[in-house]
């Protein structure tokens, strides 16, 4: 019994971190480039009696039984679907269409990567995320620029007041990770490599799998109501059958107090 109430304790703590995985899936439902994180359970085993294959006489087989004491939360996973493009119209709004990252550079010097979002020129004229980071390759925007178009290969153009055509500024490359799961969040839909990602792999946009860059779009959050719902649902259930396990133990082990000689 004593069992009892640490596997239900060890229930309902994980149902409530799965609970608190959920609410902020749910939170980001509108934010752009969200990715929804996905959390496992394992089961834990503590004490595992080794069975015996002696015997003790004729017939007779020695061996303990092991106990099972709960579960447990796996690392959280962060899910990189695809997510809906959406058409803004706005020319400093970009997405993109495929499995690339664009990298930016941040206050501190060091690299991060994300999935797009709103643009801005910065007081330097560098090209850079509303945020605040830097867009990698340094494209520089003329003080006089206007009309800045992205092309889907990532090449850079903008209207100079002296120029009868449009001015080429740079061109956007795009990376890609082996193992997206395995990239560190660094939040504002920023994220940075770990040795389980594997380090950046540079391509042009409309290579392989890496994508296409779409200007005028923004990527929504690839959250789907429906399943947060049922899997909250879920989660609420099992949480509820932890706790009645609880009260089952509390109640057995009061009926034991309760005996007399």
């Amino acid at each position: 019994m004593y069992d009892a109430l640490q596997i239900a304790a060890t229930g309902m703590q994980a149902q409530q971190l799965n609970l608190d995985t959920l609410a902020n899936n749910l939170a980001n439902v509108n934010t752009p480039a969200f990715k929804r994180v996905r959390l496992g359970f394992h089961d834990l085993v503590t004490r595992l009696a080794e069975a015996s294959a002696s015997t003790t006489g004729p017939g007779q087989l020695v061996s303990t039984r092991g106990r099972l004491v709960g579960v447990a939360v796996s690392s959280p996973t962060r899910v990189f679907d695809q997510g809906e493009l959406r058409v803004t119209s706005a020319a400093m709004d970009l997405a993109i269409a495929g499995e690339g990252f664009l990298e930016v550079t941040l206050a501190d010097g060091t690299r991060a990567h994300t999935r797009g979002g709103a643009l801005k020129v910065n007081e330097d004229g560098w090209l850079a995320l509303a945020t605040g980071p830097v867009l990698g390759p340094g494209i520089r925007v003329p003080e006089q620029a206007s009309a800045i178009t992205i092309d889907p290969d990532g090449t850079v153009h903008a209207h100079v007041p002296s120029k009868a055509k449009p001015v080429g500024l740079g061109k956007i490359d795009l990376v890609r990770f082996l193992n997206t799961a395995g990239l560190v969040t660094l939040g504002d839909g920023l994220y940075q490599p770990t040795a389980l990602s594997g380090e950046p792999i540079a391509a042009r946009p409309g290579d392989s799998r890496i994508g296409t860059i779409q200007q005028g779009q923004l990527e929504a959050s690839n959250v789907k109501l429906t399943d947060e719902m049922v899997s909250l649902m879920v989660a609420q259930r099992a949480y509820a059958a932890s706790v009645k396990v609880a009260q089952a133990a509390d109640e057995m082990l009061g009926m034991v107090n309760g005996l007399r000689k």
